[in-house]
């Protein structure tokens, strides 16, 4: 078994494509419309689906906004340099909520960064050992 993808309601898919694309740097893997039954589904990831786990951004066509609940939490992406990382994504137009720096109660480099729907994303260093 394994991990094939996370769903994520979005509320404008060309945006959220940016974002994931633009942004995080992530490659648009696929993207097709379900005309019969209201919706788009686009993949994005920074591998083949073959190789990795990707996220599926699903629009529901008309839908414009979705209530995040407080069930999920967030994806996590690993990054060279947390730091660098935070900068890049802020020249780019991405929204910091946390920047980067020690988790609370570790050493593990961490950031986060809102998506344009407001799921947030964290941005971890590298493990070692």
């Amino acid at each position: 078994m394994r991990l094939l993808h996370t769903m994520i309601r979005v509320g404008d898919l060309d945006r959220s494509i940016r974002f994931y694309t633009e942004v995080l740097g992530m490659r648009l893997l696929r993207r097709k419309d379900y005309p019969e039954g209201d919706f788009t589904l686009a993949f994005v990831g920074y591998g083949e689906e073959s190789e990795q786990a990707v996220i599926e951004l699903t629009w529901n066509w008309g839908v414009t906004h979705y209530e995040q609940g407080n069930g999920f939490g967030h994806l996590a992406v690993e990054v060279d340099d947390v730091y660098q990382a935070v900068e890049r994504i802020r020249a780019q137009g991405g929204k910091i909520v946390r920047e980067a720096g020690p988790m609370n109660a570790g050493s593990t480099l961490i950031a986060f960064v809102e998506d344009p729907d407001g799921y947030l994303i964290e941005l971890l260093g590298p493990r070692h050992g």
